[in-house]
Parts: structure tokens; C-alpha cells; sequence
């Protein structure tokens, strides 16, 4: 069964009710920094939708049957 959205809302505050008092204004730096890791290093879903469009349409596309080609497994 997937977890929703409301799932991991839940359990993220079920975590922090756990968690003592002096330690959440750590806890909310992490998540601070986690949540502009995250935003700096990912491009938005339409910025990604669009690059790959453009690839698309330039023929920059490989065969499902290569998507393993050049990888070693030992």
C-alpha cells in the first residue's frame, strides 16, 4: 500500500513530537538546509519537461533496448 502525502505528513510530526524540546531548533535547521539542497539542485518540473522535449524533438533519444548498454556488472 503507498504512503501519501498526508502519510508523511504524519509521521514527520509523529517524529518531531518524539523528538526533545532542545534539540528541534536543530531539527529545523536540517530540514531548513534539506529543503535548499533540494530546491537548488533540482530543476523545476517544467524546466525538466521542457529540456526534454527539446531533446526529443532534436532526434536526442536512445532505444529502450541500449538503456543497459555500457554498464558492467560484476
Amino acid at each position: 500500500m503507498p504512503i501519501t502525502m498526508i502519510d508523511y505528513t504524519k509521521q514527520l510530526h509523529a517524529e518531531i513530537d518524539q523528538t526533545p524540546e532542545e534539540y528541534r531548533p536543530l531539527l529545523l535547521r536540517i530540514v531548513h538546509s534539506f529543503n535548499e539542497g533540494v530546491s537548488a539542485e533540482l530543476p523545476s518540473a517544467e524546466a525538466s519537461f521542457k529540456e526534454s522535449w527539446k531533446e526529443v524533438v532534436a532526434g536526442k533519444t536512445h532505444s529502450i533496448e541500449t538503456l543497459w548498454d555500457d554498464i558492467d556488472v560484476d
